[in-house]
């Protein structure tokens, strides 16, 4: 069922991120064709939308666009289009009924911008030499047109020219990089279905190096002289990784990278098949190694399985903060159960106005719905105990793989799987302020 929602006459997909995405259609491939420059930071692209439409009599699609300029819009039939406010509004020449499918060729260039929210501003942002990509949760407009939805889940190719002597990295599986002089093109297929917000590309004097010992390819890119700093830093990967198939099911993707950026970022980032961290992580200290943790699990809870819409964060961040703890306790430091009552200890300090199901735009990623998300797991994991619990974290993804879910189907299957008492812990957890008391160990 098309759910129709609007902002200033425009469509929007999600009441936290007003004016971004149209339910009536959704994206099956995006081809990105791009060339950046990174004097002056510009961007040009030929994007090409294979569309579905997702509801009868459609004469107007949207799509999201921000701060660059349009060239021109081919492949569908239009009368006209329009493109302002981050939203280009394309008239049908005729309409489009349920199933249907079109395609679309935009092209655009300008110099790409972050798009600021209520949420937050994210996009495309230079670097002090090179470019990152950090999308979540509404930056994919800045770079290319789309469907900002995360529930208009679709693969991708993304083919991009840059200076030679930099290197180039994208979502997905490399398949082409051929040196044309000053300029090597690199190309990179996404097959399983992404949300846009974890498209990325990341460009920088980087190298990338293979990283043995791992049962799906894995690699780091970074800067020649942080090298050493990264064996260090990364030693664990393959060891978390395995730790992490263990438990929630074998790696969902093809491959996974570990992206160091020579500046200092505040926090890391996450994106499908790869993290992306700053050189202040390059350390052996609990903060890095959670984190390293941290966006290595958002593969499975988040990538593999996306929210539906954004107020059920929790069931991104609540899964990777409890694999942070899951990571302290198989690597011989503090189990789940002691991290999770010290941080049950320093929330019912804290302010209790946040309901974790529903946090409201401007606390949606504040840390009492990270750690209040992996605490509401601990306490189904005590009231249920271990075999029911991992069977209920990896059914979760093995049943929504490269879907999207909600809060609502995470109870009914934690109903099936851990059975009424546990079922029965969400409500309080997920829809009360109040910090309900953890079960005993």
């Amino acid at each position: 069922m098309v759910v129709w929602a609007f902002v200033n006459s425009q469509p929007t997909a999600d009441p936290y991120l007003p004016g971004h995405g149209d339910p009536s259609y959704t994206v099956e491939h995006y081809d990105l064709d791009l060339e950046y420059a990174l004097v002056g930071n510009r961007l040009a692209g030929r994007a090409t939308l294979t569309i579905r439409a997702l509801a009868d009599g459609i004469d107007t699609l949207t799509l999201d666009l921000h701060h660059l300029k349009v060239v021109s819009v081919r492949g569908v039939r239009t009368t006209r289009y329009t493109h302002r406010g981050g939203r280009l509004v394309l008239k049908l020449a005729e309409p489009l009924y349920a199933d249907a499918t079109a395609e679309i060729v935009v092209t655009y260039r300008g110099v790409p911008k972050v798009v600021r929210d209520k949420a937050g501003e994210a996009g495309w942002e230079e670097l002090e030499d090179g470019a990152i990509v950090a999308a979540q949760p509404g930056g994919a407009p800045s770079w290319f047109p789309c469907n900002d939805r995360p529930d208009a889940k679709a693969s991708y190719r993304v083919t991009i020219s840059a200076p030679s002597d930099y290197y180039v990295v994208a979502n997905g599986v490399r398949t082409e990089r051929i040196r044309r002089s000053s300029q090597t093109v690199w190309s990179y297929e996404q097959r399983e279905p992404m949300a846009p917000y974890l498209a990325t590309v990341q460009i920088g004097q980087y190298a990338e190096h293979e990283i043995s010992g791992c049962s799906v390819p894995l690699t780091g890119v970074v800067a020649p002289a942080l090298r050493t700093r990264f064996d260090d830093a990364f030693a664990d990967q393959p060891r978390m990784i395995a730790e992490f198939e263990r438990l929630f099911g074998p790696y969902p993707f093809a491959n996974y990278r570990a992206v160091v950026t020579t500046d200092e970022l505040e926090i890391p980032l996450e994106a499908q098949g790869l993290s992306i961290f700053g050189s202040n992580l390059l350390h052996r200290d609990w903060e890095a190694q959670r984190l390293i943790a941290h966006e290595l699990a958002h593969q499975w809870f988040g990538n593999a399985v996306t929210l539906r819409q954004l107020r059920d964060i929790w069931l991104h961040e609540g899964f990777a903060c409890y694999s942070e703890w899951l990571w302290s306790e198989a690597s011989g430091n503090d189990s789940a159960d002691q991290r999770a009552r010290v941080h049950w200890g320093r929330l019912s300090e804290l302010k209790q106005d946040i309901v974790l199901g529903d946090p409201g735009v401007h606390d949606l990623f504040d840390d009492r719905v990270y750690k209040r998300g992996a605490l509401t797991l601990h306490a189904i994991r005590l009231t249920s105990g271990d075999s029911a619990f991992f069977e209920l974290a990896r059914t979760w993804v093995q049943r929504h793989r490269y879907d999207n879910a909600t809060t609502g189907d995470f109870k009914v299957l934690v109903r099936e799987v851990c059975g009424p008492d546990a079922a029965d812990l969400l409500d309080p957890w997920v829809y009360a302020q109040a910090l309900p008391e953890l079960p005993p160990t």
